[in-house]
């Protein structure tokens, strides 16, 4: 029996499963691939949901060399070996590139000008949203498209497709745990029904746990999916519910989920829901957010659960969060102000020196006043705003 993941391979964008947001017939990006013009994209999504195949099928619909590389091996070279391959050919080459998040300063920094000339198309893709790690100049050469897990009918539709093709039975509670345990990956399904066939052409769920004891984290099909689940933290953690908070943690865990992206999202709830009432928050949301990347599962959910206790515990406040929210309503809605001119640079007469006036003076910092910032009062909120006082109302 061939590869399965590969042979059942779509050709074409209207065979894609899932993803319908990408490859329904209305989609801007079907669209653009049926006017034949195609943007530097960065896919990002789960593992096995269509993102090298509908690369694939971007470069086959477009009649275009296509290269795909890995960013963690990768070399510079063979970027430019490629490019001037096809310097002076009617046919720019599509470089797919996995794991894109991981090119190096240097990497991009060649792919830079042949984006900008259209010396090729590039496409990356992760796991991850890479917009955390590419520099500003690949991202704004680059269409961010995101690519979702497969709901349970896509997969149920994947293994239809494969008894069509190939002759073997398999039992109900089998077919369910083949399609539910695969968590929306469809090479995970793939993958573990090419093995098990291999076993014995009649499947069975004896077979199938044999070969994976564990279900992967939840689809989004589930009601308790990776996205509920994290959610469901987050609102515990926020509402200051210790065991709620420990309860998700550990659905996530047990699930497979990433450390780095639950503390990722506690570091964000450290900031935006408990900001200044206690500023260490942020700190101690850093710091997990270190160490579990340096450490991984299992010894990492002990970190996970000091950071989540100790946020969960923390006095609560999204003043910062707000703050920041309105400044930016007012800054891309209202007319620009400017800049008064003492405190432009470098320094001109005119500009008071705070220090030469024992840290704080009166004078003007904005062309008319703004209010943006309404502390909660709560925590240490409560000192800075008695600091803020004393420092404004000094004689």
């Amino acid at each position: 029996m061939n590869n399965l993941a590969v042979s059942l391979r779509p050709a074409t964008i209207e065979e894609m499963c899932g993803q319908k947001h990408l490859c329904s017939p209305h989609s801007a990006f079907s669209k653009l691939l049926k006017s034949s013009t195609m943007p530097h994209c960065i896919f990002f999504g789960p593992a096995g949901v269509g993102k090298t195949t509908l690369a694939k099928i971007v470069a086959k619909t477009l009649e275009l060399p296509f290269y795909e590389l890995d960013a963690t091996s990768v070399k510079v070279e063979e970027f430019r070996k490629i490019i001037a391959q096809h310097k002076h050919g009617l046919q720019r080459p599509l470089i797919f590139i996995d794991e894109v998040h991981r090119l190096s300063k240097t990497q991009q920094e060649v792919l830079l000008l042949p984006m900008e000339n259209h010396e090729a198309i590039v496409v990356g893709a992760s796991t991850e949203n890479p917009y955390f790690t590419l520099s500003s100049g690949i991202r704004s050469r680059m269409m961010l498209f995101e690519f979702y897990p497969l709901e349970t009918k896509d997969l149920e539709d994947i293994l239809e497709s494969v008894k069509r093709k190939n002759s073997f039975t398999i039992d109900d509670d089998a077919r369910n745990y083949l399609i539910h345990s695969s968590a929306g990956d469809a090479r995970s399904l793939l993958n573990l029904l090419e093995f098990a066939l291999k076993i014995d052409l009649h499947v069975t769920l004896e077979t199938l746990k044999a070969l994976r004891p564990n279900a992967l984290k939840d689809g989004i099909s589930s009601d308790d999916s990776h996205y509920n689940l994290i959610s469901a933290m987050i609102k515990s953690v926020r509402g200051s519910d210790v065991d709620a908070g420990l309860y998700y943690l550990a659905r996530l865990i047990d699930g497979g989920e990433s450390p780095d992206f639950i503390a990722r999202r506690l570091a964000i709830l450290a900031s935006e829901d408990i900001g200044n009432a206690n500023p260490n928050a942020i700190t101690i949301a850093s710091n997990t957010l270190f160490i579990v990347s340096k450490i991984g599962y299992p010894e990492a959910r002990i970190p996970l659960s000091q950071c989540l206790i100790y946020l969960t515990c923390s006095p609560k406040s999204n003043s910062a969060y707000v703050a920041i929210n309105d400044a930016l309503a007012y800054v891309r809605e209202q007319k620009a102000l400017k800049v008064p001119q003492h405190l432009k640079s470098p320094s001109p007469k005119g500009y008071l020196y705070p220090h030469d006036f024992g840290g704080w003076v009166k004078q003007k910092y904005l062309e008319k006043p703004l209010k943006f910032y309404s502390s909660k009062s709560v925590g240490y909120e409560k000192t800075l705003n008695e600091w803020l006082e004393k420092i404004t109302k000094k004689p």
